[in-house]
């Protein structure tokens, strides 16, 4: 299929479509484009602006192999719980070439701690209960080829994400034991990830969360996913599980945790990384870094993950949907989706989430009135009464947590 280049030719001076625009994507189609009097302003169909995973649909999507960022396609998202071959692969290093479980440790120290105390694997598995949760893990920059203008950094779409089962031991439970002295405030995590330069006195990623965040149920030392010991590319043996916050919290091949008396400064920690504009900029605006602030509880936000984008129906078939929907620290309180480019919305069934912090799943049956091409949108309300917005969220220079309606096209013929 020939493909458009989307310019603002394409569009009138309000923003929508021109007729002869319209007419040339028709063609384009094959097929009558449904509802198109309902097109928001400045948008164009997916046919147009076209899904960069359209055709490496049957495996995971490589947007760098040094260090490895790997993403899922939608479809391939189906699972209730994400198995460890298609959780998405977002390292900032190099992976150690080997690790040897029998002899890793995980080292507590900092400002704020009591006694800095050193624990095999094996200590913690003897020590401490176990206790296994769901827990969404998404990369902060999901999303970030949505954004126009476009911003630097890795082109997620809508694949960096995912919700696999987590066992291990609570982090308040080890700091329980080591002791927090009163002016903790931070917690950061050191890896044993290597930086592409291979220098060993150069720091990769070394993030942190506040010690709430630290203290909450959830957050995990973890050393199985889905019931097995975790693969090295997701942080063997020992890993930082946060949910609901950027990935980038749950550090990989986690040797060391520090009790800060400040908000953690190791590496991507510091300058605009994982941090968004205190308040609203233009769209391509840069501000100061002492205008930005940590990201924490990621937005709201839905997928899609069957039928495929480009299904295509007969006239009397129904079509089932069915996803995921997740809200950072939050809960999901409603799902619906549209066909009409967001003029009417139908709301989906949605079911509780198996524990805090673990994504829910959506189904919904939806009759399409007529044929012709349709585009499917979901949405997702937050039990703050945030909703995704339909196109793109406000911008920012990072693009960062792009919460925008995921939605893939079908024909009814």
């Amino acid at each position: 299929m020939a493909l458009l280049n989307p310019s603002d030719s394409f569009f009138d001076r309000r923003g929508f479509l021109k007729k002869s625009s319209l007419a040339t994507l028709t063609t384009l189609i094959g097929a009558d484009i449904a509802f198109a009097d309902k097109l928001p302003q400045h948008y164009l169909p997916l046919v147009v602006d076209v899904d960069p995973m359209a055709d490496k649909n049957k495996g995971l999507v490589v947007l760098n192999d040094k260090p490895w960022n790997v993403e899922t396609p939608a479809h391939l998202l189906d699972d209730a719980v994400t198995p460890a071959d298609k959780l998405f692969i977002r390292n900032n290093g190099l992976a150690p070439a080997t690790v040897d479980p029998t002899t890793w440790t995980l080292t507590i120290n900092g400002e704020s701690v009591k006694q800095a105390k050193t624990y095999k694997l094996d200590d913690l598995k003897k020590r401490f209960k176990h206790y296994t949760y769901q827990l969404v893990l998404e990369c902060a920059g999901n999303g970030r080829a949505g954004y126009l203008p476009k911003t630097a950094g890795n082109q997620w779409t809508d694949g960096g994400v995912g919700c696999a089962e987590w066992t291990g031991v609570r982090l308040k439970d080890i700091l329980a034991d080591v002791g927090i002295k009163e002016d903790a405030v931070y917690i950061g995590y050191y890896g044993k990830d290597l930086h592409l330069s291979l220098d060993p006195k150069k720091e990769v990623i070394s993030r942190g969360v506040p010690m709430r965040k630290a203290l909450e149920d959830e957050t995990l030392i973890a050393w199985a996913m889905n019931g097995q010991p975790i693969p090295l590319v997701h942080g063997a043996p020992l890993r930082l599980v946060v949910g609901g916050w950027p990935a980038s919290t749950s550090g990989k091949w986690l040797h060391t945790i520090a009790i800060r008396n400040k908000v953690h400064d190791g590496a991507k920690m510091t300058g605009k990384s994982y941090r968004v504009p205190i308040n609203p900029v233009e769209p391509g605006v840069d501000p100061p870094e002492d205008q930005f602030r940590i990201i924490e509880s990621m937005p709201v936000k839905s997928l899609i993950t069957f039928p495929q984008t480009g299904a295509m129906l007969t006239k009397e078939q129904t079509l089932t949907l069915r996803g995921h929907a997740w809200a950072g620290d939050r809960s999901v309180s409603e799902v619906s989706v549209s066909y009409d480019f967001g003029a009417t919305w139908q709301k989906a069934n949605l079911k509780p989430a198996k524990n805090r912090l673990a994504w829910q799943h959506w189904t919904a049956e939806v009759k399409l009135p007529k044929p012709g091409y349709y585009e499917i949108w979901a949405r997702a309300t937050d039990n703050a009464g945030v909703s995704q917005p339909m196109v793109m969220p406000q911008w920012n220079p990072e693009g960062y947590c792009n919460n925008a309606c995921h939605r893939i096209a079908v024909k009814v013929g």
